[in-house]
C-alpha cells in the first residue's frame, strides 16, 4: 500500500545499525493526523512521569523502562495504515494508553512501597490478569487493579525481551522450564519482589492452564502470607458449554461478590451493575457489525485492530469504563464509511485467514507483517471470537438473578479459556464454522509450544484441514520468549509456506527478512 502511494516501501524502513530510519511518511494529511496522535501519546506519558510518585517507581521497578517504548509499539502497529485504518488504530491504542496510564498511576497510589495513600489501598481490589472483571461490575467505589498486565501482559507488546529476566527468575527457583512463559513471568515478578504491594484483597481465578494456576499459587502465597492480603480463587468450571455446571458458576460469583464485600465493607450496586452491562452490550453489538463486515469482500476492523482492542476491551474493561462506548461508536462509523466507498487496507489481497491459537505477544504487529508482505487478510483471530450473549441490563428482581448467571458466563468465557476448555467443539470444530462463515481459504495456525491443550491436538487440525481443502499454516513460537524461536523465525516459517507450497511471490520481498532482532 505504501508503495501504491507513493512512500518508500515497509521493509526500506528497517536498518542493521538502528530499527528505522525514519517516520513513515503518509500522504501530508494522515501523516499530520498521525503525527498529531503521537504528541498526544507524549502527553499522556509526560502527564504520567510528572508525578513524583511515578518516578519513583520507574527506578523501583525494573519492567517500567518497558514503557519509554510505548510510542515506538503504536508506530509498530500502524504499518502501512492510511485513512480511515490509521484512525481507528489510533482511537484503540491511544485509549488503551490512556487506560494503562491510568492503571499504572492507581497501583503506585496505593503501593506502600511508592505512594502509601492507605485509604485508597482499602478501596483496590487486585484481580488476575485473565479473568474477566465482571465480578467488579457492581462496586463504583472500588478500583479493580491488576499488578501482572502492566508488569508482564503489557510489557511484552512493548519490547519483546520484557519478561526474560522474570522467566529465569522462576525458573532458578524451580518452576519448570516447559510451562507457559507468561504465568512463569508473572510468578517470577512475585519472587523477585517487583510487584506493586497494596489493596484490602484479591480475586483469582482458575484461568486457562495449569501453568495458570500455578503461577497464581506462587502469587496467593506472597500476597497472603507476607503482605497480609486476603485471596479468592474463583473456580470456573471446565465444561462452560454444558448447562449442568451453570449453577455451580453462578454460586462462585455470589461467594466472590460476598469476598469483596467482607473484606472491603462495600456492598453491591445493582444500578452500576446494570449501568455495565448495557456498556457491554454496546461493544458486543458493535463488536458483532465488525465480525458480520470481514464476512462480505471489503472486511474493515481487522489484524491487530480487531484483536487488541478486543482483548482489553472486552476483558479488563468489562463495561465499566464509557470512553470505551465512544470509542466503539467511532470505530464503527469510521468501518462503515470505508466499507461504504469498498476501501481495502491494502492494495492486494491474495488470500482470507483466520487466526488461531494463542497469538505471540512479542510479536504482535506480525498481523500487518502478513497482510503487508503476502496479501494475507487476517480476518479475526482466536481471542476475537469471544461471547456474544446479551446480558440482562434492566433491573428486575428477575434480571438481578439472570446478571449472576451472566457474570458466571462471561466468567467462563474469558478471551482465551473460551477455546482452550470446553472440548474439542469450541478449538476444533469451530474453527472449521468461521472458516465457512468467513469465506477463509487459509488458518494461520498460532502453535504455542508450551500450551499443552492446543499442541495436543496438532494430527486433528492437519486432518481436518486436508478434508476441507484449506490451507493450514502452522506458525510455531513460545509466547513471551523471542529466544526460542524470533520475530524473524516466525516470518521464516510463513515465508517457506508460500514459497513452497503455494509458489507465490511476496507483494513486498523487502518484507520477507526485517532486521528488526535489536527492535524493542
Amino acid at each position: 500500500m505504501a508503495k501504491e502511494i507513493g512512500a518508500d516501501r515497509l521493509g526500506d524502513f528497517y536498518t542493521n545499525g538502528k530499527v528505522r530510519r525514519r517516520r513513515e511518511w503518509r500522504g501530508l494529511a494522515d501523516t499530520m493526523y498521525d503525527y498529531k496522535c503521537w504528541l498526544g501519546i507524549m502527553g499522556t506519558l509526560a502527564g504520567f512521569v510528572i508525578k513524583p510518585r511515578n518516578i519513583k517507581a520507574m527506578f523501583r521497578y525494573r519492567w517500567m523502562a518497558n514503557y519509554l517504548a510505548v510510542p515506538m509499539m503504536v508506530d509498530r502497529h500502524t504499518q502501512g495504515l492510511r485513512g480511515e485504518y490509521l484512525r481507528i488504530c489510533h482511537t484503540e491504542q491511544d485509549l488503551i494508553i490512556k487506560d494503562v496510564a491510568k492503571l499504572l498511576d492507581n497501583l503506585f497510589r496505593g503501593d506502600r512501597r511508592i505512594g502509601n495513600d492507605t485509604e485508597f489501598s482499602k478501596k483496590v481490589v487486585l484481580v488476575d490478569e485473565n479473568e474477566m472483571t465482571a465480578v467488579m461490575m457492581g462496586f463504583p467505589t472500588l478500583k479493580g487493579l491488576s499488578r501482572e498486565t502492566p508488569s508482564t501482559y503489557v510489557s511484552v507488546l512493548l519490547n519483546q525481551n520484557a519478561a526474560l529476566h522474570y522467566i529465569d527468575v522462576a525458573q532458578e527457583y524451580g518452576l519448570a522450564g516447559d510451562v507457559c512463559p507468561m504465568p512463569e513471568a508473572e510468578a517470577g515478578v512475585s519472587i523477585d519482589d517487583d510487584a506493586p504491594v497494596l489493596g484490602a484483597c484479591a480475586i483469582q481465578c482458575n484461568t486457562t492452564c495449569d501453568g495458570s494456576l500455578m503461577g497464581n499459587g506462587v502469587i496467593s502465597k506472597r500476597l497472603e502470607l507476607e503482605d497480609g492480603i486476603p485471596c479468592f480463587q474463583l473456580a470456573a468450571p471446565l465444561r462452560h458449554r454444558e448447562e449442568d455446571v451453570q449453577e455451580y458458576a453462578a454460586q462462585e460469583i455470589r461467594n466472590a461478590i460476598a469476598f469483596v464485600e467482607e473484606h472491603t465493607g462495600e456492598k453491591w450496586d445493582w444500578k452500576h451493575y446494570f449501568e455495565c452491562a448495557r456498556r457491554v452490550n454496546i461493544s458486543t453489538k458493535y463488536r458483532q457489525e465488525w465480525l458480520d463486515m470481514n464476512k462480505t469482500d471489503y472486511p474493515q476492523v481487522f489484524g491487530s485492530n480487531l484483536a487488541l482492542y478486543t482483548e482489553t476491551n472486552y476483558m479488563a474493561i468489562c463495561g465499566k469504563v464509557p470512553e470505551f462506548v465512544e470509542a466503539d461508536r467511532t470505530i464503527a462509523r469510521l468501518a462503515e464509511q470505508a466499507y461504504a466507498k469498498k476501501k481495502r487496507m491494502a492494495k492486494e489481497y491474495r488470500h482470507r485467514a483466520i487466526v488461531w491459537g494463542v497469538q505471540s505477544h512479542y510479536y504482535m504487529d506480525f498481523l500487518l507483517w502478513l497482510l503487508n508482505c503476502w496479501g494475507i487478510v487476517p480476518l479475526t483471530d482466536m481471542l476475537s471470537m469471544v461471547s456474544t450473549k446479551v446480558l440482562a441490563e434492566e433491573d428486575t428482581p428477575e434480571n438481578r438473578e439472570q446478571a449472576i448467571y451472566d457474570m458466571a458466563w462471561l466468567t467462563e468465557n474469558m478471551i482465551m479459556r473460551n477455546r482452550t476448555h470446553g472440548g474439542y467443539k469450541v478449538l476444533l470444530d469451530e474453527l472449521w464454522e468461521f472458516c465457512e462463515e468467513f469465506k477463509a481459504d487459509m488458518v494461520i495456525l498460532w502453535e504455542h509450544m508450551s500450551c499443552k491443550a492446543l499442541d495436543g491436538m496438532h494430527g486433528q487440525f492437519e486432518e481436518k484441514a486436508r478434508q476441507l481443502g484449506i490451507h493450514l499454516v502452522w506458525v510455531t513460537h513460545d509466547l513471551f520468549d523471542p529466544r526460542i524461536v524470533t520475530r524473524q523465525g516466525v516470518r521464516d516459517q510463513v515465508n517457506r509456506y508460500m514459497r513452497s507450497v503455494m509458489r507465490e511471490e511476496p507483494i513486498d520481498p523487502t518484507l520477507e527478512v526485517i532486521h528488526d532482532e535489536n527492535s524493542w
